[in-house]
């Protein structure tokens, strides 16, 4: 029997087993994704994955394959992940463990220079595990003060009548509260997964590669802290209501697609620079 058709083999077999590891775990992943806004970007991840994967066909096929057992401890250390994140009912480092697995399995029966090829499509998939809500949190609540504070600053510089009270914006005639949705950290998630995917499309260095992947955090934030002044202003002349309902929907599409501008502007900028 042949090498390749041995390999052919091995992988099949492979790809069943982890069919069977991760049928208690994929699902309820996909699931997050469905039901929490905040990971609803997760959809796109292997579908942009897949597409760095045949974007690099090519240097997949020139890659010479020299098996590594070095794979063997990484797919032990992944099981490992799986076994300890089941024990402690602990999804983050379940479903994380996929990926290293993954990688773990490309090292052990291509080696190296092939794993080398796919280290972003394999990498990215990172982005398609939800954060345990303990360091969602974690973020999101510092992140939910600064965002209220530098709003208040602001309403108070175009003569709105407002003070803070933690996480509470209060008006004369209303009370806002800014919640984890305005905090910058949905938008942040998905705009850090689409600014890793951008950077690889623009013919930069790894540097600016880094830079425009960095500038997503505070994009994110200064977009919903527009989002925050905007629903202020328009709480303190209109009432809450004209904050809430369909206003308050159409800004979350908003600001991401006005995030996703400077994103954009941020990517041409630094293409130009130095060049």
């Amino acid at each position: 029997m042949s090498d390749n058709k041995v390999l052919g083999i091995f992988l099949t077999i492979t790809l069943i087993l982890l069919a069977v590891l991760y049928a208690p775990v994929v699902p309820s992943m996909v699931g997050d994704w469905y039901n929490d806004p905040n990971y609803s970007h997760g959809f796109l991840v292997p579908l942009i994955s897949a597409y760095f994967m045949w974007e690099r066909r090519a240097a997949l096929r020139a890659a010479e394959i020299v098996p590594s057992n070095f794979g063997l401890v990484v797919i032990a250390g992944s099981l490992l992940l799986l076994i300890f994140g089941f024990v402690g009912t602990e999804y983050f480092t379940m479903r994380s463990s996929l990926v290293f697995l993954l990688a773990g399995i490309v090292l052990y029966c291509f080696g190296w220079p092939v794993l080398r090829v796919l280290a972003l499509p394999i990498g990215f998939l990172i982005f398609m595990v939800p954060l345990p809500y303990i360091v969602y949190d974690a973020l999101a609540f510092p992140l939910k003060l600064l965002v209220t504070k530098f709003s208040v600053i602001s309403l108070k510089a175009m003569g709105v009548i407002v003070w803070q009270e933690g996480n509470i914006i209060q008006f004369p005639e209303t009370v806002l509260e800014v919640a984890d949705a305005c905090s910058g950290m949905r938008s942040m998630m998905s705009l850090l997964a689409l600014s890793v995917a951008y950077a690889f499309f623009l013919e930069i260095n790894a540097v600016k590669r880094f830079i425009l992947v960095l500038l997503a955090v505070p994009i994110a934030i200064l977009t919903n802290m527009l989002r925050v002044i905007g629903t202020g202003f328009l709480a303190q002349y209109y009432g809450s209501a004209a904050a809430e309902g369909f206003f308050h929907e159409f800004a979350g599409l908003a600001v991401f697609g006005l995030a996703m501008v400077f994103l954009v502007l941020a990517g041409t900028v630094l293409g130009k620079v130095g060049r």
